[in-house]
C-alpha cells in the first residue's frame, strides 16, 4: 500500500483521503491501487455503510501523475490500477460521499461523476483537460457528464477544457452543495451520518433504481480505457507531456 492513501473508519463511515500534499494529491498506480482496495473492503463490510473521499486542503486531486503518463509515452506499460478504481467507483454498493477543496483535475474531477453527495468550496474548480493533452474522457465521464450535466455543458468540460467553478459545478448538478473551507469536512461527514443511519435495505435498493443497470458504465470505462491507453502512446500526447514537463521546470 501507500501512505498517500489514508483510511479511517469513523463509526459506519469509511474516510479515504488523499494524502500527497506536495504533488496536489496527484495520483500515482500505488495510490489507485490503496483506494480500489479501501472500497472493495468497505463494501464488503457490513459495518461500513457510506465511504467519503477527501482530498488535502487547497487540492482534492490534480489528476493523474503526469510522470507514469510520460512514462507509458515513452515506451513503458500502462498499468491497470486505475481501472480497477473505476470499476470499483462503478460498482460500489455501498454510497459514495466526496468533499472537494481547490484543484480538481482530470479524475480528481471524474471521480465525482461517481459520487451520491459532492460538496465543495468556493475556490474549487474543476477542469478535465483530456484534449488538451491528446487524450480521451475516463471514467465513464462520456456516458455520465452529458446524463448529469447535459450535452453542451459536458461538450465545455471534456472537450473544450473548460474550467467549472463550485458554483457553476452546482447549478449543472455535477455536485450537491457549495460550503466554506472550514466547514467542509464537517458537512460532508454530517451528510455521511445521516446516510449511514437509513434502513441499509432500503437505501441499497433506492441507490440501485437510481443508478439503474450499471452494465453500461463499466462497458464505457473498459471502451475508454482502451482508448486513453492507445493515445498515451500518440504523438499529441507525448508533445503535450514534454511541454507540460518542461514548463516544470
Amino acid at each position: 500500500m501507500t501512505e498517500h492513501i489514508l483510511v479511517e473508519r469513523h463509526g459506519p463511515v469509511q474516510v479515504i483521503r488523499m494524502n500527497r500534499p506536495d504533488k496536489k494529491n496527484a495520483l500515482t498506480r500505488a495510490m489507485y491501487q490503496a483506494m480500489t482496495a479501501a472500497l472493495v473492503e468497505g463494501d464488503a463490510d457490513g459495518a461500513v455503510r457510506a465511504h467519503v473521499v477527501f482530498g488535502t486542503p487547497g487540492a482534492f486531486s490534480a489528476g493523474n501523475d503526469i510522470a507514469d503518463f510520460m512514462a507509458v509515452a515513452t515506451g513503458g506499460e500502462a498499468g491497470l490500477e486505475v481501472m480497477d478504481l473505476l470499476g470499483a467507483l462503478a460498482m460500489s454498493q455501498k454510497p459514495i460521499l466526496s468533499g472537494v477543496d481547490g484543484i480538481a483535475v482530470g479524475i480528481g474531477t471524474t471521480i465525482n461523476l461517481h459520487c451520491d453527495l459532492t460538496f465543495a468550496t468556493p475556490r474549487t474548480v474543476f477542469r478535465t483537460p483530456f484534449v488538451d493533452l491528446g487524450l480521451v474522457p475516463e471514467a465513464g465521464s462520456s456516458l455520465l457528464a452529458p446524463a448529469i450535466l447535459g450535452r453542451q455543458q459536458a461538450f465545455a468540460m471534456l472537450a473544450l477544457g473548460e474550467g467549472f467553478s463550485a458554483e457553476r459545478a452546482k447549478q449543472t448538478g455535477l455536485i450537491y452543495e457549495v460550503v466554506e473551507e472550514d466547514r467542509l469536512e464537517g458537512a460532508v461527514m454530517d451528510a455521511a451520518a445521516v446516510v449511514a443511519a437509513k434502513p441499509p435495505e432500503a437505501l441499497r435498493i433506492a441507490r440501485d433504481l437510481m443508478l439503474g443497470p450499471r452494465d453500461r458504465l463499466v462497458e464505457r470505462i473498459r471502451e475508454e480505457g482502451a482508448l486513453f491507453r492507445e493515445r498515451l502512446k500518440s504523438d499529441e500526447a507525448r508533445a503535450a507531456f514534454l511541454a507540460f514537463m518542461t514548463r516544470k521546470k
